[in-house]
């Protein structure tokens, strides 16, 4: 009897010690994960830097921003997808040929689409624009510029 007593006083103290130590770590985990996502080290909802402020978008360039916010969307290639919901093909897209139509389905939104333009500059508005109305088989050459943007929004 008393060596089946020892034998489970000894497995409970090691349990009780595994227990404390997980804790502990546990505890030293929180304490990292808190200090990481403190305000001096990043931004609320922004793990991957793609944020100046907390809401709008950091992105140097029109190509980039079309990788960072669009492409997700309208596919890599722009060639669009339909799947949970349908997003229209932008390569060789028409309806891009007038430069107010994206412009403002970007700054508004339209049917399913955001008004995504509302975390963008007017600069990288007309850039992204610029991007998609010269890449991917479109070759409308008359360019956006800020001030267009600034006059839609």
């Amino acid at each position: 009897m008393k060596k089946i007593t020892l034998t489970l006083t000894l497995s409970a103290a090691i349990a009780a010690g595994a227990f404390a130590a997980s804790a502990m770590a546990q505890s030293q985990g929180e304490a990292m994960t808190a200090q990481a996502m403190s305000p001096e080290t990043t931004k609320l909802g922004d793990a991957d830097g793609a944020f100046i402020t907390g809401r709008t978008f950091s992105e140097p360039d029109g190509e980039k921003m079309y990788r960072r916010v669009c492409a997700g969307c309208h596919m890599p290639d722009a060639k669009g997808a339909v799947g949970a919901g349908m997003y229209p093909a932008l390569a060789a897209n028409k309806k891009l040929a007038a430069s107010g139509y994206p412009v403002y389905v970007i700054t508004h939104g339209l049917n399913g689409m955001p008004p995504l333009g509302r975390m963008m500059s007017d600069q990288q508005v007309a850039d992204v624009v610029n991007y998609v109305r010269t890449s991917f088989g479109n070759k409308y050459k008359d360019k956006v510029k800020p001030a267009d943007v600034k006059a839609v929004r």
